[in-house]
């Protein structure tokens, strides 16, 4: 959004908490910016907000703006599907429209009497853009500075409470598959100290802001459950989901959770496509066996990749974004705004 022209009145990572502990924690950090944000609606008076994901800040700022008779538009949904569907009132209540990046979430809302706009997946827009040629990939390695070994990709999150749980143990691994050279795709916004901190001696590079880059030269990945795991398949790489909190926060997911699955390529496919491993099974014997089922010669590769185009399939075409935004545009017109 930032490279596109907006002006931002804070970074979306300075409100990332990850889990119940941390968010009980920043409660007081919440609401500042909760303040901050409202005062700042109300300075700008704009013709629309348009909310993105995050309910637990969004919804608030969907009610405010409804009370100011202000539109509300929401660009993907909350994973109301997946835990917490109550929440589907106050969408009812305080959004105007609501557009999908899945298609089973078409379904959901029409269950709850809301209507849903799916226009696709932007991601779709994303791959397109990055996508290079099987003949380009070896200068992608150069660029990178990599081994002349094959490539496993480690995603382990982009909050920091999530790498901490996770990266250590998908480092586990690695002195089981010497032939591979194993690469931390690494985000941004958490600190190198971070993440040298968990990786120590092992013998592993940190590549920062590169992941789409990774992804296209990686015979496989560990990924922690999000958005990645639908990335990855979309470069058509298999993997091993992972996933991993503190005790309290699991112990309350699983009250009340509702989804058999927790990666997206699993939930849009409606069946275990690619491996889970949770909290007590994220563990190294475990990783070793799938990571070895999905490389080349594995018993599960073949299968992977095969439902992975049934899964760009279901998703559609790139575009999603301009399809969503000229909507919103004709909705704005319809209703007398500009």
């Amino acid at each position: 959004m930032k490279a596109a022209g907006a002006v931002l009145l804070m970074h979306y990572s300075e409100t990332a908490f990850m889990g119940f502990t941390d968010v009980i924690r920043n409660l007081g950090k919440i609401r500042s910016l909760m303040l901050q944000c409202r005062k700042h609606i109300m300075q700008f008076r704009p013709d629309a907000l348009i909310l993105i994901d995050y309910p637990g800040f969004n919804l608030r700022m969907a009610e405010f703006a409804k009370k100011e008779k202000i539109p509300v538009f929401y660009y993907i949904s909350p994973k109301l599907w997946a835990w917490n569907e109550s929440r589907v009132k106050k969408i009812r209540k305080y959004v105007d429209k609501m557009y999908i990046i899945f298609p089973f979430e078409v379904d959901f809302y029409r269950k709850h009497n809301f209507k849903a706009d799916y226009y696709g997946n932007p991601l779709m827009d994303e791959m397109e853009k990055k996508m290079i040629a099987s003949n380009d990939k070896e200068a992608l390695r150069q660029s990178l500075r990599l081994e002349e070994k094959p490539v496993i990709s480690i995603l382990a999150g982009s909050r920091k409470s999530e790498i901490v749980q996770i990266l250590p143990k998908m480092l586990e691994v690695i002195p089981y598959f010497k032939e591979y050279q194993f690469v931390i795709a690494g985000v941004e916004n958490i600190s190198d100290d971070l993440y040298n901190k968990i990786t120590g001696n092992a013998n592993v590079r940190l590549i920062k802001g590169k992941t789409y880059e990774l992804l296209q030269i990686s015979e496989a990945a560990l990924v922690a459950s999000g958005t990645a795991t639908l990335e990855t398949a979309l470069f058509n790489v298999p993997q091993v989901v992972c996933y991993r909190g503190d005790f309290i926060s699991m112990v309350i997911a699983w009250a009340v959770i509702r989804v058999r699955y927790i990666s997206l390529v699993n939930l849009i496919l409606n069946g275990e496509v690619v491996r889970e491993l949770i909290q007590n099974t994220l563990n190294r014997e475990n990783l070793i066996k799938e990571l070895e089922a999905i490389l080349p010669g594995g018993s599960r590769r073949e299968k992977v990749l095969e439902a992975y185009c049934q899964l760009k399939h279901k998703l559609g075409k790139a575009g999603a974004s301009s399809r969503i935004a000229g909507d919103m545009v004709k909705t704005l017109s319809g209703t007398g705004k500009q």
